[in-house]
């Protein structure tokens, strides 16, 4: 009996979403026996790029590959990073994996590649057909921008698409599956020839259905947090530290606030009012003005600048529109393709209050002004308690960002809210972000290693507590590094009993500038190359937290180089240890 895959009532996808789906895989799947290919199937060549901030979407690009190949396909994987456009002019089927960053921008990785790709003189792609995943976060204001802002560039320079572009929210499992189930239908069908024609191209944009059953409790969410009780806040880093780092206790008593070790906390914060009176100021505003905020909701412009609107960082969005309204030439030369590195340089320490400062009188009203600005989005930050061993209450651990620069103190949003502007015994909005990808083991007596520098070791010391709240037998290796032992080992007395008392099994550190010479948390690994290959091999899983832009990437230089030494591996082979350890939850990272 012929079996066709359909998708279930259940799945994130509108009745009309649905119903076009299960014809196109009914039709796709008809006359197929399934234990055979059609005879007359030719492999395609294939290439599977990927723009990935997190590694969210490289996992996926490989999911994807991994199964192509498996279909017989001849299939080569590569990262946006330097990617040239014109190698697209010879490719004949091309699937993108491509996450949004920011306020709707490309991963770092992509931006170079994407800037060509939109320059006048970028090659046709009219032998080139594609099929694209985006990934977003709905939290924010551009969702999944840059997938979309790709695949219009992609149809401009005349690629077409082989199915329809879905869009997923941070759950990308199941939106995932389903996308891929359609792609390698419509795969097959190109490769038997029984289909030429392209679908259209309009996005399904699935999220998935998070609705509570009775018995599941109240969920917290960014449209309707808790509002938590600030218990504790206390310093980390003693007051001769060149930084500051705090810890923070958030009661959720009562509430039914519920989160596992690994997730992270979302804080909704608040502007600065003193800068919120500037950007006023700036404007002749009394701040009592009248604004419409997206459905028709109405606010004084005071509270929408304090509570809903992003004023601390410029984007390109802001400088077109000041450079259009003031007929700037300095901003518009700054939005010229060629002019991109300038123009992050420009936005990089930037906020509204210098543009209008720069350029007065360009905004004629109020309204103009939230026009242009882009939401407020919530920070997250690593979950550092335990739920089985601090109860009713979330930890968290938090780098308190200041800066100076063009003659103005600046500062981060949310940090400085919590250091400077809320008190213990106030109340902030809060939810959990489930992190689903950044799990303990499930076998508790398996072996972890943590690689957590500066406040990378919040879910550290939630996994540490957690583990010995539940008795779990497994042994437990941190890896921690920042500037001074003496001002900047955080949570210092904490982590010392654990380790007397054996619970923390090793615990290797690096503080950078404690020598002549600077020691980082990769150097401290391959210094214990043949300890860290023992433990990779006895079943421990090895979990990383922090930078992505820098640390992350020379962690994962060192876990590849311990392989290929102590595996007696060539480069190759040790890529696919590490891709293994990946696809068996042993290697999990929470980078930003």
């Amino acid at each position: 009996m012929q079996v066709i895959p359909l998708i279930p009532d259940h799945a994130p996808f509108t009745p009309e979403q649905r119903a076009w789906l299960n014809g196109f895989l009914a039709g796709m799947f008809s006359g197929r026996a399934p234990e055979h290919a059609p005879a007359n199937v030719q492999p395609l060549k294939i290439s599977v790029l990927y723009a990935s901030q997190s590694g969210t979407g490289e996992g996926l690009a490989r999911k994807v590959t991994k199964e192509l190949k498996s279909k017989g396909h001849s299939v080569e994987m590569a990262s946006l990073e330097g990617y040239e456009p014109v190698a697209l002019a010879s490719v004949k089927h091309a699937i993108f994996v491509a996450s949004t960053y920011g306020e709707g921008d490309p991963p770092d990785c992509a931006k170079s590649f994407f800037e060509r790709l939109s320059m006048e003189n970028a090659p046709r792609l009219s032998s080139l057909s594609y099929a694209l995943l985006a990934l977003g976060d709905r939290h924010y204001e551009h969702f999944c921008k840059f997938g979309a802002d790709l695949e219009s560039r992609l149809i401009h320079l005349g690629a077409r698409p082989i199915c329809e572009r879905v869009e997923c929210d941070v759950d990308v499992e199941e939106p995932f599956t389903l996308w891929k189930a359609a792609l390698l239908a419509r795969l097959e069908a190109f490769a038997s020839g029984k289909v030429t024609d392209s679908p259209s191209t309009n996005a399904i944009s699935v999220t998935r259905n998070s609705s509570p059953s009775a018995n599941d409790g109240p969920v917290y969410t960014r449209e309707r947090p808790l509002l938590a009780t600030i218990k504790e806040k206390r310093a980390l880093t003693r007051d001769v530290s060149t930084k500051l780092t705090m810890h923070f206790c958030f009661s959720t008593a009562d509430s039914g606030l519920r989160y596992e070790a690994g997730d992270a906390c979302g804080i909704v914060p608040q502007n600065d009012p003193r800068l919120v009176d500037e950007i006023l100021f700036a404007l002749g505003l009394s701040g009592f003005e009248q604004v419409t905020l997206g459905a028709a909701a109405e606010f004084a412009i005071r509270e929408a600048l304090t509570h809903h609107l992003q004023i601390t960082r410029l984007n390109r969005k802001l400088v077109q529109a000041f450079a259009a309204k003031g007929d700037c030439i300095v901003l518009k030369g700054l939005l010229l393709p060629e002019q991109q590195a300038h123009l992050e340089k420009y936005t990089f320490d930037r906020g509204l209050i210098d543009l209008l400062v720069e350029y007065p009188a360009v905004l004629a009203n109020a309204q103009e002004l939230v026009s242009i600005l882009p939401k407020l989005a919530p920070r997250l930050y690593s979950i550092s308690s335990s739920p089985a061993a601090h109860g009713d209450e979330i930890h968290t651990t938090v780098a308190i960002v200041r800066y100076r620069s063009h003659n103005r103190e600046r500062g981060g949003v949310c940090s400085t809210m919590l250091s400077d502007r809320i008190s213990t015994g106030e109340q902030l909005p809060v939810y959990i972000q489930p992190n689903k990808k950044f799990r303990l083991p499930r076998n508790s007596d398996a072996p972890i290693i943590m690689i957590g520098p500066g406040t990378g070791i919040a879910p550290f010391r939630g996994f540490l507590h957690e583990r010995r709240a539940v008795g779990a037998g497994g042994k437990n290796w941190l890896f921690f590094g920042e500037r001074r032992a003496e001002t900047d080992f955080l949570y210092r007395d904490e982590l010392g009993e654990m380790f007397r008392d054996g619970h923390l099994s090793r615990m290797d550190t690096a503080f950078s500038r404690d020598q002549s010479h600077k020691i980082y948390v990769q150097d401290r690994m391959l210094e214990q190359s043949e300890q860290l290959w023992h433990w990779l091999q006895d079943g421990a899983s090895m979990y990383v937290c922090g930078d992505a832009t820098h640390m992350a990437k020379d962690v994962d230089a060192a876990l590849h180089h311990i392989v290929e030494r102590q595996g007696c591996l060539d480069v190759e082979a040790a890529r696919e240890y590490v891709q293994n350890l990946k696809e068996a939850n042993r290697y999990q990272r929470d980078v930003y």
